[in-house]
Order: C-alpha cells, then sequence, then structure tokens
C-alpha cells in the first residue's frame, strides 16, 4: 500500500489534504473520540461537548476557559512528520490545500501555506465588544479571574473557533468546496468522518484517487482506493519524506 501511495503522489498534480485530530495526535495533542480522547474525560461537572458549545460560553465563562485552557490548548506542541511531509508536497507544488478541523496552527507552523481551518484557530482571537484582534499569548495575559478581558473595553474575548452551536464560516467552506472538487488526489487523514458538515465535504471530491489513511474504519472506506490503517505521521514520513 505504502508503494502504492507514493506511486499515487507522484504522479498527482492536484492533491488537497482533508484532516482531523488524528493529525495532531503524534504532536501529543489528544483527539476527541477515543479512549483517552478529551470526549472521555470525567474530571469535569460537564459533558466536554456542552462545555466547548457557544451557550456555555456565555452562561459559564469562566469554567469554559477552565476547560479550554486545559485541554483544547498546546502552545508548546510542535509538527510532527504529518505536517512537514504535507508542508513539503506543497513546496513541491503537488498539493494546493489542506482543510482541516483542527485548531492548533500545526499546518502553518510547519510552513504550509494553503490552509483552509475549518473550525477556527486558538491563535486567533477577538473581544466581544470592541472585536480587536489579539494572538493567544495577549489573551492569556488578559485573564482576570481566569477570564481572558478587553485591555480598553473590558468585554470577554472570544476564541475564533468554532463551538457547538456556531455555524462554520461560509467563506471557508467555500474555498474547502472548490479545492476539493478541482482535486485529482484527495488524502483523507486522522479522521473519523463523524463531524458534520465538514465530512460532508468530501461529497464534492470527483477526482481520481480517494486515500484513507486513519487507525480506524471510517465510513467512506469502501469508496478509497487506498486506505492504510497506520499512524498518518509514519505512513508520510516513509512515502514523502524518507
Amino acid at each position: 500500500m505504502y508503494e502504492d501511495l507514493k506511486r499515487v503522489l507522484q504522479e498527482s498534480e492536484h492533491i488537497v489534504f482533508f484532516g482531523g485530530a488524528g493529525v495532531s495526535t503524534e504532536s501529543n495533542i489528544p483527539d476527541f473520540r477515543s479512549q483517552s480522547g478529551i470526549y472521555s474525560k470525567k474530571t469535569y461537572p460537564y459533558p466536554a461537548e456542552v462545555m466547548i458549545s457557544h451557550d456555555f460560553f456565555v452562561t459559564h465563562p469562566k469554567e469554559f476557559y477552565d476547560f479550554y485552557f486545559s485541554e483544547m490548548v498546546y502552545e508548546n506542541a510542535q509538527p510532527n512528520p504529518a505536517h512537514i511531509a504535507l508542508a513539503k508536497l506543497e513546496e513541491m507544488g503537488k498539493l494546493d490545500a489542506i482543510v482541516t478541523q483542527n485548531i492548533d496552527g500545526l499546518h502553518q507552523k510547519a510552513g504550509s501555506k494553503h490552509v483552509l481551518e475549518l473550525h477556527g484557530s486558538i491563535h486567533r482571537n477577538r473581544c466581544s465588544g470592541c472585536h480587536r484582534f489579539y494572538t493567544l499569548e495577549e489573551m492569556k495575559e488578559n485573564r482576570k479571574e481566569g477570564i481572558p478581558v478587553c485591555p480598553h473595553c473590558g468585554k470577554i474575548l472570544k476564541p475564533e473557533v468554532v463551538l457547538y452551536g456556531e455555524a462554520l464560516d461560509n467563506a471557508v467552506v467555500e474555498e474547502s468546496i472548490r479545492c476539493i472538487a478541482q482535486a485529482d488526489t484527495l488524502i483523507v487523514g486522522g479522521t473519523s468522518l463523524v463531524v458534520y458538515p465538514a465530512a460532508g465535504l468530501l461529497q464534492y471530491f470527483k477526482g481520481k484517487h480517494l486515500i484513507l489513511i486513519n487507525k480506524d474504519m471510517t465510513s467512506m472506506d469502501h469508496k478509497a482506493d487506498i486506505i492504510i490503517h497506520d499512524p498518518i505521521g509514519e505512513v508520510l514520513k516513509e512515502v514523502v519524506l524518507d
């Protein structure tokens, strides 16, 4: 399978990568749905899905940020071979775009330029009052009793991540659809394909090769040309970097 994948990458001219939490687990960022994932934690008074919802952010900002900074923000994480291999494919002129469900910014840290972040980023934050922009570091510096507030107007700061109950950014979705529709090869990696509407974007792929790299089976396995159930960092390291 690895040789088949290497051959497809060599032949392809317009690759798009669609990735999820499994891309960053090799950077020691936990995923959501595995046994050791964020959703399995029992140390909080509410389920994780509730604590990262828009309603919870509004009604329980202190508890929201306790959870957010403890479980969602990994600012010291470094890109793993998957991120590095994808940046190299882009540099080679083969990869047109990365469509990611992750919010960690590791694709950009690895050097990728065209990254479409469906669920936003921990590195972009805005004041809910005056709409000033803040970096992650600035947001952490302006906490009062654990809640980040704007030093200019005093309103609460909000990360530009898509919480439960919020819609995806239309511009990002439309650009993702355009890239996927124009791709000759779509690599889907590190995602269980159960999170919608993000997973629904795969329906726009009309290209030649669909490749799935994920530890577990997905609902799209039956449509794939190549299926590899190994850690994605190991796979891409071998076929791109070695």
